[in-house]
């Protein structure tokens, strides 16, 4: 009977042992506006496989898909205020609120994907993380988004002057909106779920965007003329809510920005594979891909880069950026 009880009393205590550890366990949430299985997506479920196993499970992350907690805008306060933990987000919208993160939205900025990946890679992009933190954030990572052009329902684009008159949305960044005044088009900032539905009752003409979100949005059914004027090549940003990242260990911040780290090369072979299979389904669909005259388009720039570049850290940026080889 001694024997049973001590039995007893071991499978009591294994089972409350468990039932600490999983009381132990930390969910984090994590904010998404593209659907399950964008490379966006998947780069941050990779960060999170990646942190519950070096953590032995007592972090995990929940990531919502699909704007399930809201467009790009709303989850940037929900992150900065401590709603959720966690937020991938183009680096546009947060262009009043960390200003060194106009640089990599400028135009022309960069040369190619290949110049972005150099740039944010190196002590430029150490520099841009580092300005996330007074707003309250921690930039754990910069994800690929390919180049960003315009597309349109009325008529293939060529040269600048082929874009007078037309409406686009742009993203809710006044960069995005000067550039389109400059090439002589009308932009319009709107929350990017509504974009297929305001090309397809004529509110808007088009939009600009990469390939993958052309394709997984759908816009190439009521916007068919994608015109390769590759205005942007603009990182996305990986987010933590920095009073979130200041209470783990240091041993788990190294652990966190180690996994960020391991999800880009892991998000970036992704979307490589993602923008060319976009490319393929979209061209079948029957969107008519064009070149254009960049040059035209690079020199339109001018007045952008004069309003937007203004203090010494900003045009030292740039300098930077345009002397990485």
């Amino acid at each position: 009977m001694l024997h049973i009880t001590k039995l007893l009393s071991g499978v009591a205590v294994a089972s409350l042992l468990m039932l600490g550890t999983a009381a132990a366990q930390t969910v984090l949430k994590s904010s998404d506006t593209h659907p399950d299985g964008y490379p966006t997506v998947e780069g941050v479920k990779y960060f999170g496989e990646l942190i519950k196993e070096r953590t032995a499970g007592r972090y995990s992350v929940e990531v919502y898909h699909s704007a399930q907690l809201g467009e790009e805008k709303d989850t940037i306060e929900q992150v900065r205020s401590g709603v959720i933990e966690l937020n991938r987000v183009s680096m546009a919208p947060f262009n009043g609120t960390v200003k060194e993160t106009i640089v990599p939205a400028l135009p022309y900025i960069f040369r190619s994907e290949e110049h972005m990946h150099t740039v944010m890679d190196g002590p430029i992009g150490d520099q841009i993380k580092a300005a996330f933190e007074p707003a309250g954030l921690v930039a754990l990572a910069f994800y690929d988004a390919g180049s960003r052009s315009f597309y349109n329902s009325k008529k293939p684009i060529k040269t600048v002057a082929d874009m007078k008159g037309l409406k686009f949305r742009v993203i809710q960044s006044d960069i995005f909106v000067d550039m389109t005044a400059a090439l002589g088009a009308n932009a319009t900032p709107m929350p990017y779920g509504e974009v297929y539905s305001s090309v397809e009752t004529g509110v808007i003409d088009g939009a600009e965007n990469n390939y993958p979100s052309y394709d997984t949005a759908k816009h190439f059914e009521v916007a068919k003329y994608f015109s390769e004027d590759q205005h942007t090549i603009l990182p996305e940003v990986f987010v933590m809510n920095k009073a979130a990242f200041d209470k783990l260990t240091p041993e788990d911040q190294a652990l966190f920005k180690q996994a960020a780290k391991d999800s880009v090369a892991k998000q970036r072979e992704l979307w490589a594979k993602k923008t060319g299979e976009s490319r393929a389904t979209v061209e079948k669909a029957g969107a008519q891909i064009n070149e254009v005259e960049k040059q035209g388009f690079i020199d339109a720039m001018k007045p952008v880069y004069d309003k937007h570049v203004k203090d010494d850290v900003l045009k030292k940026l740039v300098a930077d950026v345009q002397a990485t080889k």
